[in-house]
């Protein structure tokens, strides 16, 4: 039985969930596939993505195909309740309450593996993580799963060194698919709508330093730079920092960027971006956000240990007022701004991810008797199936190789 705060709120979602699926025909062409195939059909798929609007619509695909579908959030404060209790009246086992506390969170998490499933859709490696722990008791179904997003391949890819994954699992992020299109260009724009939300300030003018220039780093910088702001990139990788300043950015540690900075975003999957060593640098009323998965990029349990008060400035805005006076501004708790301060990724770019995740798991359920259990890269063949199906979508249409330039470039003789 569905767990979500208010079933009463369920009008508000369906009206959110409707809109979207106008605008994700890459996804609607699959669920139309999948409502004649029944490639799901006496399989429980559990679901951990944050539990919005796109989300739900994935549910709602996998169910079509014949899925006893269970969805849960993958971070207590992206969760929309009113889509949650929207989902949940069109037939989606929901576990999932914005606002809830870590534990209670966890809860909701074990509460969807309840089921016992045979595919997991993962975004940040936590119900794998359950799996191979505390809920253990329900992987014995296991076919494999899918994993969002680049923090969780990274715990995945650490399992499987270990020996210790429990199942084979599809890197659904490092398709071209999903990397290309969502990491640099629905992350560069549902940050900056998140943030400017929130704040109500304008982007031009200021410096803004982005943490991290891989995908979703580059992203962010390009569309703050579009705006009008001075961009500062910091990096650890010489080759990606090489790349931010071949694209005009000026690239520095963060200790030097630390004093320059008005807003500071990190985007780097890693901990400790943000730390007690750069706070004293900042200047008064400096904006700090993160948009990485996890909520460790930004020491914000420091500055609630540390600063002499908490004041709440605006919502989803904690000010940290330090010894001197001055104030450190926190969006969202140091959450992933996009989504616990915004709306997520638009509907166009989960079009495309969600269309990855879900053929993804038609592609283990298929292949399930010859799998071992490893991280697979997704198939080429999915991801070009996707490239041109949104080509399609949106009016485009590109050149095809002939047959002597196909022979030309995969032989040696020319």
């Amino acid at each position: 039985m569905s767990i979500v705060k208010d079933m009463s709120l369920a009008p508000s979602g369906l009206q959110k969930i409707n809109w979207v699926r106008d605008f994700m025909p890459a996804l609607s062409g699959i669920e139309e596939r999948f409502e004649k195939e029944q490639p799901f059909v006496g399989l429980r798929i559990a679901v951990s993505v944050h539990l919005e609007a796109k989300t739900a619509n994935l549910g709602l695909v996998l169910k079509k195909g014949g899925a006893q579908v269970y969805l849960t959030g993958c971070n207590p404060l992206s969760t929309q309740d009113d889509v949650a209790a929207a989902v949940a009246s069109l037939g989606v086992e929901t576990f999932g309450i914005h606002g809830v506390t870590p534990e209670q969170y966890e809860d909701l998490l074990v509460e969807t593996l309840k089921c016992r499933p045979h595919i997991v859709i993962d975004d940040g490696g936590d119900l794998i993580q359950l799996l191979s722990g505390r809920c253990k008791e329900y992987a014995d179904c296991l076919i494999g799963g899918c994993e969002e997003t680049t923090t969780g391949i990274h715990r995945l890819k650490a399992r499987e060194r270990e020996g210790i994954l429990p199942c084979p699992m599809m890197a659904v992020n490092d398709a071209k698919a999903k990397h290309y299109y969502d990491n640099k260009y629905g992350t560069g724009q549902s940050v900056m709508d998140g943030i400017m939300h929130t704040t109500n300030l304008i982007i031009a003018g200021k410096t803004v330093v982005v943490a991290g220039y891989g995908w979703c780093g580059s992203g962010i910088a390009l569309r703050t730079k579009g705006m009008g702001a001075d961009v500062i990139v910091t990096e650890v990788d010489p080759f990606k920092a090489l790349d931010a300043t071949m694209n005009g950015f000026r690239v520095m540690p963060m200790a030097q960027a630390a004093p320059l900075g008005d807003l500071f975003i990190t985007a780097t999957g890693c901990k400790d971006v943000i730390t007690p060593t750069h706070f004293p640098a900042m200047k008064d009323n400096a904006l700090l956000c993160n948009a990485g998965h996890f909520d460790c990029e930004v020491d914000v349990a420091w500055l609630e240990k540390n600063a002499v008060e908490k004041v709440p400035r605006r919502a989803n805005i904690m000010g940290y007022r330090m010894e001197d006076g001055r104030t450190l501004n926190v969006i969202a708790d140091g959450r992933l701004v996009n989504l616990a301060a915004g709306n997520g990724h638009p509907a166009e770019i989960m079009d495309m991810s969600f269309a990855v995740q879900a053929l993804a798991a038609e592609w283990l359920v298929k292949h399930r008797a010859e799998l071992e259990v490893k991280v697979y890269d997704i198939p080429d063949e999915i991801d070009y199936q996707i490239g041109v199906t949104k080509l399609a979508a949106l009016g485009l249409a590109i050149d095809e190789l002939t047959d002597e330039q196909k022979a030309y470039l995969s032989g040696w003789e020319a």
